[in-house]
C-alpha cells in the first residue's frame, strides 16, 4: 500500500543538554489488559476508557501487607479513600480486610454507604464541620485532631452527646526530608503537640489515645518513615509517664510511592523506588527497637498509592498527527489532563495495542483540551502512530479518578477486569445530562 507523503524535517541534535523532566519511556507492546483484549474492550466500552485490574489491586494489597505483618505483629491497614474512592476499588480493598481512611463527611458517607461500619473509620483532614464530628463521635469512628479549633468543637460533640470521646491529634515533625510538611497538625519540635495533649487533658471531655501524621507524597526515603516512628514512640511515653495516658494505635499514615516515574527523575522506578519491603523494615525494626517490653500498639497504615497505582490503566486512541514548528512530532489524543491530573507530575508508561513499524522517536502527547497545558507526555519515545492508534498509559491507578475534571469533556468509562478475566462495567460514562442534571434555567431565561 502507497504510504502518504510526509514533508522531511531537519531538526538539530543538542548534545550535551538534559530536559529536566525525564525522558518519557514508551514503545512496549500490551495487547490485553490480563488477558483481555485492548480491542474488545474499546469496542465494547469505547474510549477513552480506564481499566482495574482486580487481580493486580488484591497482589498489590496482600504483598505490602505480608511485608509488614511479618515484621510487626499488630498491623492495620486503613484505604485511603482520596486515593481512589471507586465503589468497587473500595469494596475489593475492603474485602481484603482494610477499614477506611476519609478526610471529609463526603468520603465518611461513602464509605458508610459501602457497609463499612463507623467504628472501623480513621476520619483526617484539616476541615471536619461540627455536624460530621458529631456524626463520626456518635458512630466509634477513630477522630485525629488537627489543630486547636477542632479540640473546641469536639470538646462541644462530647458535651452534647453526653461522654467523654476518645481522640488521636496528628504531628507534624522534622524528618529530614523536604519540603516539611508542616500544614496539618501540631508542631512536634515547637512544643505545639505538647501544648496540644496540656489542652485536652485540661478539658477533661476528651481522652487521647493515639497519634497520627503523614510526612508527605511519593516519599522515596525509607530512613524518613524509621525517624517518625520513633518521634511518635518517644512522645507516646512521654504523653504516659506525664498525664498517665495509653497511646493504643500509631498512624504512620501514607505517602509510600508506586512503581510510577516522576519527572524529574533520570532512573527507572524498578531502581529509585524502594520496594515496600524496605519501608516495612525501616518502620517495623525501629518500631520494634524504641518499644518497652511488653509494649505493641496497633501500627496504622493509610497506603494509597502504593497500593492501587499499578492496577489502573487508560486506553487512549490517536485522533490526529502534526508537526511541530521544530519539526517535533505530536499527536491529539482523546483523553488528557481532565482525565490525568497526575500528568503534572509523572512520566507515565506508554506502550502501544500492537507492534507499528517505524523508528522511535520523541514525541508530544496532547490531549483534546482547548488550552496549551493540556500535555499527556512531553518527551514519548514512540514510532510513527497512524490516526485510531491505541496506546495505553500505566500506572494511573491513584488519584485520577478522584481528581478527573468534568472540564469540556463529559468522563469516560470505567471497567474492572476480574479475577476470572470477565470486563465489568464499574462506572458508566458520563454525557450530558450529568452535566446539566442539577441546573436550573430561571424562565426568563429561556431562548426558546
Amino acid at each position: 500500500m502507497k504510504q502518504p507523503y510526509e514533508k522531511p524535517f531537519i531538526k538539530k541534535v543538542q548534545v550535551g543538554l538534559m530536559n529536566k523532566f525525564g525522558t518519557g519511556y514508551g514503545g512496549h507492546i500490551r495487547p490485553d489488559i490480563d488477558g483481555v483484549p485492548i480491542s474488545d474492550l474499546v469496542t465494547r466500552f469505547g474510549s477513552p476508557l480506564f481499566v482495574f485490574s482486580e487481580r493486580r489491586l488484591r497482589e498489590s494489597y496482600r504483598t505490602i501487607h505480608r511485608a509488614f505483618s511479618t515484621r510487626y505483629p499488630n498491623i492495620q491497614f486503613s484505604w485511603s479513600y482520596k486515593t481512589n474512592y471507586l465503589d468497587a476499588v473500595c469494596a475489593i480493598l475492603h474485602q481484603e480486610g482494610e477499614t477506611a481512611e476519609v478526610v471529609s463527611e463526603l468520603e465518611y458517607q461513602k464509605a458508610r454507604r459501602l457497609g463499612v461500619p463507623g467504628n472501623e473509620i480513621i476520619f483526617n483532614g484539616p476541615y471536619k464541620p461540627v455536624e460530621a464530628l458529631k456524626t463520626a463521635a456518635s458512630e466509634g469512628a477513630t477522630i485525629n485532631i488537627d489543630h486547636f479549633d477542632e479540640v473546641y468543637d469536639l470538646e462541644e460533640v462530647a458535651d452534647s452527646l453526653g461522654r467523654r470521646i476518645n481522640v488521636g491529634i496528628r504531628l507534624n515533625m522534622d524528618t529530614g526530608i523536604s519540603p516539611q510538611w508542616t500544614r496539618f497538625g501540631f508542631n512536634l519540635e515547637s512544643g505545639q503537640a505538647l501544648d496540644a495533649v496540656k489542652r485536652i487533658v485540661s478539658g477533661d471531655k476528651l481522652v487521647l489515645n493515639g497519634l497520627h501524621c503523614h510526612l508527605g507524597t511519593f516519599l522515596l526515603e525509607p530512613r524518613a518513615y524509621a525517624t517518625a516512628i520513633k518521634k511518635m514512640v518517644d512522645f507516646s511515653y512521654e504523653i504516659q509517664d506525664n498525664f498517665g495516658l495509653k497511646i493504643e494505635y500509631l498512624d504512620i499514615g501514607g505517602g509510600l510511592p508506586s512503581r510510577n516515574r516522576l519527572k524529574g527523575i533520570y532512573l527507572p522506578p524498578d531502581v529509585a523506588v524502594p520496594s515496600a519491603g524496605e519501608f516495612a523494615e525501616a518502620i517495623c525494626d525501629t518500631l520494634l527497637a524504641c518499644l518497652r517490653p511488653g509494649d505493641f500498639p496497633t501500627l496504622v497504615l493509610e497506603t494509597g498509592r502504593a497500593v492501587v497505582d499499578e492496577a489502573g490503566f487508560l486506553i487512549t486512541t490517536v485522533h490526529a498527527a502534526k508537526r511541530l514548528p521544530d519539526g517535533t512530532r505530536s499527536y491529539v489524543l482523546d483523553a488528557g489532563l481532565n482525565l490525568l491530573f497526575t500528568a503534572f507530575w509523572y512520566n507515565f508508561k506508554i506502550e502501544l495495542e500492537k507492534e507499528i513499524p517505524g523508528p522511535h522517536d520523541s514525541c508530544v502527547l496532547y490531549g483534546p483540551l482547548c488550552m496549551n497545558i493540556d500535555v499527556l507526555a512531553e518527551n514519548a519515545l514512540l514510532p510513527p502512530l497512524p490516526r485510531g492508534t491505541r496506546l495505553i498509559v500505566s500506572p494511573v491507578g491513584a488519584y485520577n479518578v478522584t481528581q478527573w475534571m468534568q472540564f469540556i469533556r463529559s468522563r469516560p468509562a470505567v471497567v474492572l477486569v476480574s479475577g476470572n478475566g470477565d470486563a465489568e462495567i464499574i462506572r458508566e460514562a458520563e454525557d450530558l445530562t450529568d452535566l446539566v442534571g442539577r441546573e436550573r434555567l430561571p424562565d426568563r431565561l429561556k431562548l426558546r
